[in-house]
């Protein structure tokens, strides 16, 4: 074993040889053969080409997205996207979105942006921008905005006149209602300072206990009153709730009477 093996490489010339000495009395059949078409002389058989039918491509290309639904827009897209991008708390009004018959949008008249029944909101300065593009000549979609958020802020500023004079008319008869937005922000963050101070308070007495029986072993000589001046360390001298506050500020007024 692992030696190579010539003899059929040489069987042409073995037979040579047995027809000289008359070993053999006759030539073997494939004695001429072996002759003209002697064998390899390389001894690894190679792997023979393997031959692949060509993979024909179909020429109709399948949809990728057969069944997904195609991308509808609209020209007041493009409207609406840039008018709420400018005024974002519009989309904070409540808007009421119910219709009587789903064919109330065509008994609008845009020529003007004020609609019967219908409340000001940003989507008319919408209609009435893609009127003005589509009825009156030269108009471009930048003086177009220009003219729809005009008309929008002097009838939103009229609105909160009223709004404002309605309130103050109705407080001089005896009207009251209740606190405002602000005033309900004041308290509860006059409430989250209340409670971040309890727990200082506390966290600061946990420690001084823990810290007094490290070295006296009695964890009774802290007082709270000790931890609370402690925890209010920070504050100003002068320091108020927020409710009771000057227009100007604690900080400003100290500023001020120094």
């Amino acid at each position: 074993m692992g030696r190579y093996d010539f003899r059929p490489l040489r069987v042409h010339q073995t037979a040579t040889r047995l027809l000289a000495t008359e070993r053999i009395s006759s030539a073997p059949p494939w004695y001429d053969v072996i002759a003209r078409i002697p064998p390899a002389q390389t001894l690894v058989r190679t792997q023979p080409l393997q031959h692949h039918e060509p993979v024909r491509k179909s020429k109709t290309k399948k949809p990728s997205k057969l069944f997904h639904p195609a991308q509808i827009t609209f020209e007041e897209d493009r409207l609406r996207t840039e008018f709420f991008r400018d005024h974002p708390w519009e989309l904070a009004r409540p808007r009421i979105v119910l219709e009587d018959d789903g064919r109330d949008a065509e008994r609008n008249d845009w020529s003007h942006i004020e609609q019967p029944g219908r409340p000001l909101n940003g989507e008319s300065v919408v209609q009435r921008q893609l009127w003005l593009l589509q009825n009156v000549p030269n108009m471009t979609s930048a003086k177009a905005y220009d003219h729809a958020r005009k008309e929008f802020y002097e009838i939103r500023l009229q609105e909160e006149v009223e709004t404002r004079v309605a309130k103050e008319e109705a407080l001089a008869t005896g009207a009251y209602f209740g606190k405002s937005t602000l005033e309900i922000g004041m308290e509860l963050e006059d409430k989250q300072y209340g409670n971040w101070k309890q727990w200082a308070t506390e966290d600061i007495l946990k420690d001084k206990q823990a810290l007094a029986a490290r070295y006296t072993g009695n964890a009774s000589d802290v007082s709270p009153d000790d931890a609370e001046k402690e925890a209010g360390h920070e504050e100003t001298p002068d320091s108020k709730p927020a409710q009771e506050q000057a227009p100007l500020g604690g900080a400003l007024n100290t500023a001020l009477n120094m």
